[in-house]
């Protein structure tokens, strides 16, 4: 579900438009580009309203979970894509469910001039992804099994409030002016706007050269034309990283980017790609040069479908060797770069996931992922060549094969 959002533009305050997923404001008005960063805790909405008096609103707190969920169980690797909105105090008389208001209606961001009370939350962000999982595992039908792993990647958690509105006669939904069987009582419990939850907006800028940052709306890894930089979206401010541009033979017609993490799993006695050859039973003769070369998982860095995601994962991943000779190249020469809407800490989730459906037979490695702490020795972002094959897109080096439609898709998870 896409939920649009009315943000003004800090520079000049025009109203603008936004996916909630977005992450760049460039206003339409005034043609600033501003990263948007979370303050304490995930973005938060609002339903909008027309209530007169604002500052009698009292607002009920909703929390949004939308992203991947994957188990690894004794049946191997399960995965589904869950979208879904609770209710997050749990006051009796409230709605069980916002229903499809969030899709039908423009947001408001709630901000410091956001007059009335908030309701506190009674659910945690780890209550949520329990919910999710058990969700997950009631569609799958696996109740009965032996789970091994649970991993949440590419979620996003955002708190979506109700307002309501107190009359003499009672409670009242403030969207809808209709009468709710809630206590008057729960408007003691609501506190004003906390000033840590305020949303900061940052500068389209490069930290280096201070030129002006490359970037589609939702990309979380901007880059830099005139530095040759890339810039990782942190909590505080935009984070350097490294960033390499795989060179291609021919023309590419398009530059994919995926994080290729260095890391061991020292519990499963794997430290090298010739250990995870033999681990996963790939039938493939390991050659000497394997031994010395550093296991790396490659993670796409934008979001797919679950299975796509990890098809594309495992099959790079294990084709790794044909992009190991290949000398890096510089940003300028990427080619209608796709955006990097995965962050690396979502990448660094997925390891144990990918191992696991990389494996030919996982009764030597599920049962023992609970206690295999994967540790991160280095990670990058690196752009991938893909050619134009009709409907797909081909990775030139590994023969990776991801779907136009597909692709266009994940920009909607």
């Amino acid at each position: 579900m896409s939920l649009r959002v009315e943000q003004p533009c800090p520079q000049c305050g025009g109203s603008v438009t936004l996916s909630a997923d977005d992450r760049l404001l460039t206003c339409p008005y005034c043609k600033v580009k501003n990263f948007l960063l979370t303050g304490s805790g995930p973005f938060r909405y609002a339903l909008p309203n027309r209530a007169k008096d604002q500052a009698r609103l009292i607002y009920a707190p909703y929390l949004r979970f939308k992203g991947n969920v994957f188990s690894v169980t004794d049946s191997g690797v399960s995965h589904r894509v869950l979208d879904t909105t609770q209710d997050g105090c749990g006051y009796p008389g409230l709605p069980a469910s916002l229903g499809l208001r969030p899709q039908a209606m423009n947001l408001v961001r709630v901000h410091s001039e956001t007059k009335g009370r908030f309701l506190p939350l009674s659910l945690s962000v780890r209550d949520i992804f329990m919910k999710a999982t058990k969700l997950h595992n009631w569609l799958e039908g696996h109740k009965q099994i032996q789970v091994y792993h649970h991993a949440y990647i590419g979620e996003t958690i955002s708190f979506i409030y109700l307002p309501l509105l107190p009359k003499e006669d009672g409670l009242f939904d403030a969207v809808l002016g209709e009468p709710l069987p809630a206590s008057t009582g729960v408007l003691k419990k609501g506190v004003p706007f906390q000033i840590h939850w305020q949303t900061r907006f940052l500068a389209a800028l490069c930290p280096r050269c201070g030129g002006t940052l490359d970037g589609e709306t939702d990309c979380l890894v901007p880059l830099c034309p005139n530095c040759d930089t890339a810039w990782q979206i942190g909590k505080e401010s935009l984070e350097r990283i490294d960033c390499q541009v795989v060179p291609n033979e021919w023309d590419a017609a398009m530059h994919l980017p995926f994080w290729k993490v260095t890391a061991h799993f020292r519990a499963l006695h794997l430290l090298t790609f010739a250990d995870f050859i033999e681990r996963t039973n790939q039938p493939l003769v390991v050659r000497p040069e394997w031994r010395q070369q550093a296991m790396q998982f490659w993670i796409p860095a934008f979001k797919l479908r679950p299975e796509m995601f990890l098809r594309v994962s495992k099959q790079i991943t294990i084709s790794q060797r044909y992009l190991a000779k290949e000398r890096p190249a510089k940003i300028k020469a990427l080619v209608s770069p796709y955006p990097a809407t995965l962050p690396l800490s979502e990448a660094q989730q997925a390891l144990k996931v990918v191992l696991s459906t990389s494996a030919a037979s996982g009764r030597h490695i599920f049962p023992q992922l609970s206690g295999a702490v994967p540790e991160t020795l280095a990670a990058s972002l690196v752009f991938l060549p893909f050619d134009d094959h009709h409907h797909d897109w081909t990775q030139s080096h590994t023969g990776a094969v991801i779907a136009k439609s597909v692709l266009h898709f994940g920009r909607k998870l």
